[in-house]
């Protein structure tokens, strides 16, 4: 816990996190800004779609639309705090020469997505009105 506090206060500072070991290669920091990116445009996508479910799908049930565009946004607010979290930690690591930080969050993603889109194929399938 105290380890993710002090990441969170690294996304705010990240002067602080050139103090730590040695300059990397710039190829892999440019790398790591990459993925960043992916993960924010990951986000925005999940954000979008949760939108168009509530806007576009109005004759969807009440409860179907909005838990499954909550599912979505939900998932591009995590998204977007885990692409700022992960810049961070790889960043601290490759300055200390330590291995790259693992994360179960791709996977996760994922099988929440995969759930949604489940439930967006049985909605279709039983009709609008279910």
């Amino acid at each position: 816990m105290i380890e993710f506090v002090r990441n969170v206060q690294l996304w705010f500072a990240p002067e602080e996190v050139r103090q730590e070991g040695v300059t990397p290669d710039y190829r892999f920091s440019l790398a790591n800004e990459r993925t960043f990116l992916a993960w924010l445009r990951t986000a925005l996508a999940l954000i979008g779609g949760g939108f168009a479910v509530d806007q576009f799908l109005p004759d969807l049930r009440w409860g179907w639309r909005v838990g499954l565009a909550l599912a979505l946004l939900a998932a591009g607010v995590l998204c977007s705090l885990r692409a700022v979290n992960h810049w961070v930690r790889c960043e601290r690591a490759m300055r200390r020469g330590d291995d790259l930080p693992v994360s179960r969050f791709p996977a996760l993603l994922g099988i929440a997505v995969a759930i949604v889109a489940i439930a967006m194929v049985v909605v279709v399938l039983v009709g609008w009105e279910g």
